[in-house]
């Protein structure tokens, strides 16, 4: 025998002996794992044509292998890429839920107002024409003040619309009174008897109730939407461990190291893996869930009575209801001012020459049906909450159920009706450890990723954090409360969304509260206060001995 055939034949035979116990020789190809890796974009000059000895490998196993060290490297970061890419896709149904329903509603919340603003400003200027357009900023001013309450501006809402019907009050109160010169003091002064004059009838006080309402529980709404969509979209944006990279590369490419490219994860093997890797995002469930069922809560409320829509589409015959009563009432109304704040001026006799009747004598008529404006957004809101409520129910759980949710993908797993022929991390074979809790305190023994429990992810953590006080004020609007103005008036009728009073605390419109106007003689000019007091309590004495009088002389 030469001894070249020698030389060749010691080699092989100490090759055969090294191999492990029933490998299969043909298996030591690389040419199906050459294919997968080029079919994946990479230069097949980092391959072998055949398996090599596996030392150099840090995550896979130290077997021959097909792969290299610059091979490894690459399919790692392959594995992070994809792993991102599965739970940025599997999200995607939540994230375009909040960003699709964030836009719409809030495309419907401002054409709703922009359309009542036109309609109560057509009806007006077709009424009272030059009359109206000299006041109309005082109706301007009320628009812009609930837009800017709506887009998160700092409107104390029930503190505006005191001051809107204070103002508009001034204003009629000079139009039915030409004869006279008002003063700023003056005014004032007859701002101040607002409440107890109710000149606007009861108007007030109900739209009041359903302005506040609606509107907490519109821009809370929204609120809870934009919330909902910047936590989905931080969150669908992970940013995956060491342990878990190491993990993602063990189980979606170690086959290829082992010569088996077509292989894919046993299922259970797969929820393991996504279970640690994912396991801060699965502790963002509970508030998740309590902040959806909030939503829900305030959904309901918007679809009842909270609905902004049935407010806000009339609200220009609400407001001309309010006018015509101080119309009918502007004798007794103007009595009572002058006895209350002084008999005012005169005016020039240029002006006084002009009588009420000839400036402010005409009814307003509400909208005929056709004449109104299109409904906002081509949609209404009992529709678009609808519509909404059942995209809401669908996200709940959803971070919990991203690891299910990625793990039934047929790209990924070989399924559940394959447990025999999967990759179980080592090996073609079924795979044998139990799976894992949800969450991060369960991830403990995780056998596939290495988790440190004891330092939960900040990212995450603030995303908590941001639902906790989203859903807190989702369950002040549910209750008819501002969460920003709480408690800050005096008056509050307990739920924070009421009249600013009670029936049995407010003066009735017959009552008056002197002490709270401004002193003034005839002539309009402020006298001593001490002067002042005597005359209110004298006065006060006097109505009530002449009221006692009538009442003995009744009896």
């Amino acid at each position: 025998m030469p001894s070249w055939i020698g030389a060749v034949i010691l080699p092989l035979s100490g090759l055969l002996l090294s191999l492990p116990a029933g490998a299969d020789v043909k298996a030591r190809s690389c040419g199906e794992v050459r294919q997968a890796y080029g079919a994946k974009g990479f230069s097949l000059a980092d391959i072998p044509f055949q398996e090599i000895a596996g030392e150099h490998l840090r995550i896979c196993p130290q077997e021959y292998t097909c792969c290299t060290t610059e091979m490894e490297d690459k399919l790692s970061q392959q594995s992070k890429l994809e792993f991102e890419n599965l739970v940025e896709e599997t999200s995607h149904f939540v994230r375009t839920t909040f960003v699709s329903r964030h836009k719409k509603f809030d495309e419907f919340f401002r054409e709703l107002l922009e359309n009542a603003e036109k309609s109560l400003n057509d009806m007006f200027v077709r009424t009272y024409g030059m009359l109206y357009m000299q006041n109309s900023e005082v109706f301007q001013d009320l628009f812009t003040e609930l837009k800017r309450y709506y887009t998160g501006g700092n409107v104390n809402l029930e503190e505006m619309l005191n001051d809107f019907w204070a103002r508009l009050l001034e204003r009629m109160f000079q139009l039915i009174n030409p004869q006279y010169h008002f003063s700023e003091d003056y005014l004032e002064c007859v701002s101040k008897y607002t409440d107890q004059l109710k000149p606007f009838g009861d108007v007030p006080r109900k739209l009041k109730i359903q302005i506040t309402r609606s509107f907490i529980a519109a821009r809370t709404f929204v609120q809870g939407l934009t919330v909902g969509r910047e936590v989905a979209n931080r969150v669908s944006k992970v940013s995956p461990t060491p342990g878990c990279i190491r993990a993602l590369m063990k189980m979606l490419y170690c086959p290829y190291c082992r010569g088996l490219p077509t292989v894919r994860p046993c299922n259970n093997y797969c929820l393991n893996v996504m279970k640690g890797c994912l396991a801060n995002q699965a502790d963002l469930d509970t508030e998740w869930n309590l902040f959806i069922d909030a939503m829900l809560l305030v959904a309901e409320r918007l679809e009842g009575p909270f609905n902004i829509e049935s407010v806000m589409d009339p609200i220009d015959v609400k407001i001309s209801e309010a006018i015509m009563n101080m119309q009918e009432n502007s004798m007794q109304v103007s009595a009572k001012v002058f006895q209350g704040c002084g008999q005012p001026k005169p005016a020039p006799a240029l002006r006084s020459a002009r009588s009420a009747p000839e400036n402010f004598n005409t009814r307003f008529r509400p909208y005929n049906p056709e004449e109104r404006p299109t409904t906002a957004a081509g949609t209404s809101l009992d529709r678009l909450v609808t519509d909404i409520k059942e995209k809401l129910k669908l996200s709940k759980k959803v971070w919990s159920a991203l690891p299910y949710t990625i793990c039934k993908d047929e790209s990924v797993t070989a399924g559940t009706s394959n447990e025999e022929e999967c990759w179980n991390g080592h090996s073609k074979a079924r795979y044998l450890p139990e799976i894992m809790n949800d969450g991060l305190t369960n991830q403990i023994n995780n056998p596939e990723v290495d988790v440190d429990i004891t330092r939960p992810d900040t990212f995450i953590r603030q995303q908590i954090m941001a639902l906790r006080v989203m859903t807190n004020k989702l369950k002040n609007a549910y209750n008819g409360n501002d969460v920003n103005f709480q408690d800050t008036s005096d008056e509050s009728s307990g739920s924070g969304s009421g009249s600013g009073c009670m029936d049995d605390v407010c003066p009735t419109e017959f009552e008056f509260v002197t002490t709270e106007a401004p002193a003034v003689d005839p002539d309009r000019r402020e006298v001593d206060s001490s002067a002042a007091q005597r005359g209110h309590s004298l006065l006060s004495w006097s109505l009530a001995c002449i009221v006692l009088a009538l009442q003995r002389l009744c009896r």
